[in-house]
Formats: structure tokens, C-alpha cells, sequence
């Protein structure tokens, strides 16, 4: 077996330490930081993080020793991009208004989450066009069988996806029941009539959260990433990425952040052994359901 050189492990980890400034730098962190510190978020923010997403894809283009980072930096430049185009055509009166027309949870829940699934699909689409391949970036099936390696402090013996799925997601649900119960408000007798009827908006908007979550927040960098820096650190970036993005989310704050990271990295294991999108996308399904029907009770709302 050859060895590998010290110009390949000296080329890998000047890529891993450019990923993770990167990631922090275009993460929601700077926005946490501006918001918290100083009360406002500067206006500028934005276009420096494009800004810093397309140099890195102009040096990846250019210089050899950044070229195994294209990838990635196009599908991050591809994010903001599609971010913005999203927002132009959503943030509109009229489609407002036309959830307005439903109810109040459509309108609180699907004005965030009808634009993310579409930003979803958007990024799909660009990821196959730039890998070739749906099976490239993990928008396949997979193995639901495959096999699962012992996880630290959770999982001590060999298992099968097919017996760690559900576990992972009862257990992340069994999670976040506790915390909208412990840090949310009681729900009333009325709410909890309430929110039968709004099942099918709860179901709906979840299955369609956490499709376009894994593709914004997931699989491209894992696709982009396992490579260059290895499965590894691809694995711990993409769950640091989506852990800050629900700093005000549910649950919010560091806590919030803890305990998305976590089930993250999970997501993204699964896609990691199984090669495919569908454990990630059911554990995630599972989880924003019980997230979901807590904000329609009126237990808990984003960011607390």
C-alpha cells in the first residue's frame, strides 16, 4: 500500500483550514454576532459573504492547489445567489397576503418555508448540473440497510441504518417534545383542538422544510467536501453550518444551536454510510413535525 505523501496531507489540511474560516465567515454567525453586540445587523453583511463566495470560486479556478474546492465554492456561491432570488420574488405583498387568506400558521410557517423548498428544488437543480449526477450529491435513495459504525456516547455496537433511523429520530423528537415543553408555554384545551385541523398545513410544510434544509444546508457540502478534506471534517463542517443556521430557530439560542448540531451530524452520517438522501430526510421529516405542531399549539415561536 503507498503512503501518502507529505504534499497531499500538507495540501489537505491548508484546504480544511480554508473551508472552516470560510464556513464561519458566510455562516449566520456574523449575523448572531452584529445582532447580539450591537442590536442591528449591517446591511453590507450580505454581499460580503457573496463577495467571499465567488473569490474563493475565481481561486479555486485558478490556482491548482485550491482547485479540489470549485465544488464547494460554486454550490456556496450558488446558495447566497439563489438566497437572493428567492427572496425578490417571495417578499412580496401578494403572496402575503395569499397565505394571510389560509390561516395565521400557514402564513407565520409558510412564509418561510414555501421559499426554502423552492430555494431547495433551485439548488438541486444547479447541483446536478454541476455534478452530472443526482447520486453525485446524495438525491438518491441509498442503502436503507447500510451499515452504521458505533457512534461515540450514543451507539457502542455495530447496527444498520434500518434499526438507526428510527431510533435517531424517535430519540431527536423525544428531544425537542422535552424542550418545547420545559422552555415553552402550556398548550390550552382550544389549541390543542385548534391544531387538529392544521395537521395537514404541519405535515406538509415539514416534509417540505426539511427537503429544502438538507439541500441548502447538507448535502452539497457534504458532495463538495468529502473529497477534499475528507468524510470526517466534511461531516463536523456541514453540522457546525447547519447548528449556527437555527441559532433562531426551535430551539434557539446556544442551546438551540447544541441541539441541532447534533442531529445534524447524525443526517449527515446517514448520508455518509447510506449514500442517499432518504434516513436524513425522514430523521429531519420526523423532527420538524413535532417542531412544527408545538408552534401551532402556541407553546413555542422562533428565536424564543
Amino acid at each position: 500500500m503507498s503512503e501518502i505523501s507529505p504534499k497531499v496531507n500538507s495540501d489537505k489540511k491548508l484546504l480544511t483550514v480554508i473551508v472552516w474560516i470560510v464556513i464561519f465567515l458566510v455562516s449566520l454567525l456574523p449575523d448572531i454576532l452584529f445582532r447580539e453586540l450591537t442590536g442591528t445587523q449591517p446591511p453590507w453583511l450580505y454581499a460580503v459573504k457573496v463577495g467571499l463566495a465567488a473569490a474563493l470560486w475565481l481561486a479555486s479556478l485558478r490556482l491548482e492547489r485550491l482547485r479540489p474546492l470549485w465544488l464547494f465554492s460554486a454550490a456556496l456561491l450558488a446558495v447566497y445567489l439563489v438566497d437572493s432570488f428567492i427572496g425578490r420574488i417571495f417578499e412580496t405583498q401578494s403572496f402575503s397576503t395569499w397565505l394571510a387568506g389560509i390561516n395565521g400558521f400557514a402564513s407565520s410557517i409558510g412564509s418561510v418555508v414555501i421559499p426554502r423548498f423552492v430555494a431547495g428544488v433551485l439548488m438541486a437543480m444547479i447541483m446536478l448540473a454541476l455534478t452530472g449526477s443526482f447520486k453525485r450529491f446524495f438525491l438518491v435513495k441509498g442503502k436503507l440497510d447500510a451499515q452504521a459504525a458505533p457512534i461515540p456516547l450514543i451507539m457502542t455496537r455495530p447496527s444498520t441504518w434500518r434499526i438507526l433511523g428510527p431510533a435517531i429520530a424517535g430519540a431527536m423528537c423525544l428531544g425537542l417534545v422535552a424542550f418545547s415543553l420545559i422552555f415553552g408555554n402550556p398548550p390550552s384545551m382550544n389549541s390543542l383542538r385548534q391544531v387538529i385541523s392544521l395537521l395537514p398545513f404541519i405535515i406538509l410544510f415539514a416534509a417540505c422544510n426539511a427537503f429544502g434544509e438538507e439541500m441548502i444546508y447538507r448535502a452539497p457540502w457534504l458532495s463538495a467536501l468529502e473529497v477534499p478534506i475528507g468524510a470526517t471534517q466534511a461531516l463536523l463542517v456541514t453540522a457546525v453550518y447547519f447548528g449556527i443556521a437555527h441559532y433562531y430557530g426551535v430551539p434557539y439560542g446556544i442551546i438551540g444551536v447544541l441541539m441541532s448540531f447534533i442531529p445534524g451530524w447524525l443526517m449527515g452520517k446517514s448520508m455518509l454510510d447510506t449514500r442517499g438522501f432518504t434516513w436524513a430526510w425522514i430523521i429531519h421529516f420526523c423532527m420538524d413535525v413535532v417542531v412544527f405542531t408545538f408552534i401551532a399549539l402556541g407553546s413555542v415561536s422562533p428565536g424564543g
